[in-house]
C-alpha cells in the first residue's frame, strides 16, 4: 500500500479553531489543561499524549501545559503557560520548546513559565467580564486548584449594581460540536491512520497460523504501526483466539491460537491526534466451522445492512436499529432464538448474544465526543461526521447454546464518513468477508 509522508498531509487551522471559540465564549474566558506526567512505575513515565481538547486547539505537545482563551482581551486572547526551558533537564529528557517557542511556533499571544499561571490567572478572571469555561472530572487536583483561582479571582472584580451571577460553564458543547464535525485536513489524517491499521490487519492475516501466540499477532500489528509513520496505536490491541473473542475488551493477548478456532483483531493506529478503529474475525487455519461461517456471515450481513443505512438525514439511533433487524433474524436463524424478530429487538432478546452499541463517533479520540442525542431525539448525521459500524455476536462458553456455537466470537468493524451524498468506508482497504480475507492469506506479502 503507497500511503503518503506525514509531512505531506495537510496542517490543521488551529488558529481558525480558536477564533471560532473565542467567538462562542460571550466576553469569557476557557481553560484548557494539558496533564503533567503520569508513572507507570517508579520512575519511568507512560509514553504522553497530550489532553484532546488542548491539543485540538493549541497542537502543543507537551505536559503540565495551560491554555487559556481569553475573549474580553483586546491582544492577548490566547495565552499558553509552559514548562520552561531548561538545559540540565533537556540533557535527559528532549528538548523543549519554552516560553518562547509557545509564541513562534504555536501561534500564542502570550505565554509564561507554568509556575506563573496561578496570580496571571487571577488577574485574568478578575478582569474578564463573563463567565469561567472549564470541564471538571478530568483531573481533580487541577479541579480544586482552579475553584481556588476562580473564587480569587471573582472576589476581587469590582462591584456593581448590575452584576451578572458568576458561573463556571463546560466548553465541551463548543469544541466539542466542531471536531464532531470533519475538515477535510482531519479527514487527510484520518484516512492515513486508518489507511496504516488496514495494512496491520492485513499483515496480521498472513501471519496467523495455529499455535502462534496472540502477542506475535500484536507485535506484528504493533510493528507495522510504527514502521509505516504511526504515532502509535489508537487504544490497546485486542487480538482474541478462539472463546477470547467473547471477552469484549480482552488485551492479554496471551493465549496460543488453535486450529478449528476464530481470530478477532481489533486494532487501530493513531496519526497526527486522530484514531483509526478496525475490527475483524477470521479462522486461524484455512476452513472456519460451519457454525462459524454462518455467524460470520450473520454478522457481516448485519454491518453490511447498517453502513448502507448511513446517509444525511437519518439518526445516529437508525443504524443500530437496522443492525439489530439483521442480528435479531439471524440469531433465529441459529435456533439461539424462537420469538418473532419485532419481539426479540423490541425486549433486547439479543443481550446476552450482543451486548454492545453499534456505532460510536470516531476522530482525536477513540469513542469521540459529540453529543449522541438533540432536541430529546437521537441525533440527525450530517456530512463530515465518522462513526464507526460494528455489530457482533458472542457466544461465551458458559451460555445455553449449541456447543458448536459455544466460543464463537465475531465482530466486523468499519470507519465510515458521512458525505454530502451518503456514505464512504474509509476503512474498505481491509478485507472482511472470510472469501477477500482467505485470497490475501493466499497472496504472497
Amino acid at each position: 500500500m503507497n500511503l503518503p509522508k506525514a509531512d505531506t498531509l495537510p496542517a490543521f487551522d488551529r488558529a481558525e479553531r480558536r477564533a471560532a471559540v473565542l467567538s462562542r465564549l460571550a466576553g469569557g474566558i476557557a481553560v484548557f489543561r494539558a496533564p503533567a506526567l503520569v508513572t507507570h512505575h517508579h520512575d519511568v513515565e507512560y509514553r504522553y499524549r497530550p489532553e484532546s481538547d488542548f491539543f485540538y486547539l493549541t497542537g502543543f505537545p507537551e505536559p503540565d501545559a495551560v491554555a487559556v482563551l481569553d475573549a474580553s482581551a483586546q491582544r492577548e486572547r490566547f495565552v499558553l503557560f509552559v514548562p520552561p526551558r531548561d538545559a540540565e533537564k533537556e540533557t535527559w529528557t528532549g528538548r523543549r520548546f519554552g516560553v518562547e517557542g509557545a509564541v513562534e511556533r504555536f501561534g500564542a499571544d502570550a505565554a509564561h513559565p507554568i509556575a506563573e499561571l496561578d496570580g496571571k490567572l487571577v488577574a485574568m478572571i478578575a478582569a474578564a467580564g463573563g463567565p469561567l469555561h472549564y470541564r471538571f472530572g478530568r483531573e481533580d487536583a487541577f479541579d480544586h486548584r482552579l475553584l481556588g483561582l476562580a473564587k480569587r479571582g471573582w472576589g476581587s472584580r469590582p462591584r456593581t449594581a448590575n452584576d451578572l451571577p458568576l458561573s463556571i460553564l463546560d466548553p465541551g458543547p463548543i469544541v466539542h460540536e466542531m471536531r464532531l464535525r470533519k475538515s477535510e485536513a482531519e479527514l487527510a489524517w484520518m484516512r492515513h491512520a486508518i489507511d496504516i491499521a488496514a495494512e496491520a490487519h492485513v499483515a496480521a492475516m498472513r501471519a496467523t497460523r495455529p499455535q502462534a501466540g496472540e502477542h506475535e499477532i500484536e507485535a506484528l500489528i504493533e510493528y507495522t504501526f510504527r514502521r509505516r509513520g504511526a504515532d502509535g496505536w489508537a487504544y490497546p490491541s485486542i487480538v482474541a483466539g478462539g472463546a477470547n473473542a467473547t471477552i469484549l475488551h480482552y488485551t492479554a493477548n496471551s493465549d496460543r491460537l488453535r486450529d478449528r478456532e476464530l481470530l478477532l483483531i481489533d486494532a487501530g493506529a493513531e496519526a497526527g491526534g486522530y484514531c483509526a478503529d478496525i475490527t475483524r474475525t477470521f479462522p486461524v487455519g484455512r476452513e472456519p466451522t460451519p457454525a462459524q461461517r454462518r455467524v460470520h456471515r450473520i454478522v457481516l450481513e448485519s454491518q453490511l445492512a447498517a453502513i448502507a443505512a448511513v446517509r444525511p438525514g437519518v439518526t445516529f439511533e437508525s443504524v443500530h436499529e437496522r443492525a439489530l433487524e439483521v442480528l435479531a433474524e439471524g440469531l433465529r436463524s441459529l435456533g439461539v432464538l424462537e420469538t418473532p424478530t419485532a419481539q426479540i429487538v423490541k425486549d433486547a432478546l439479543y443481550r446476552p448474544y450482543y451486548m454492545h452499541r453499534t456505532s460510536h463517533w470516531l476522530g482525536m479520540d477513540v469513542h469521540d465526543v459529540g453529543a449522541y442525542r438533540q432536541d430529546g431525539g437521537s441525533r440527525v448525521l450530517e456530512p463530515g461526521m465518522v462513526l464507526t459500524v460494528e455489530p457482533g455476536l458472542y457466544f461465551a462458553p458458559t451460555l445455553d447454546v449449541r456447543d458448536e456455537l459455544k466460543g464463537i466470537g465475531v465482530r466486523i468493524e468499519d470507519d465510515v464518513l458521512v458525505t454530502r451524498e451518503g456514505h464512504e468506508v474509509l476503512s474498505h482497504a481491509a478485507p472482511k468477508s472470510l472469501e477477500e480475507i482467505a485470497a490475501v492469506r493466499e497472496r504472497p506479502a
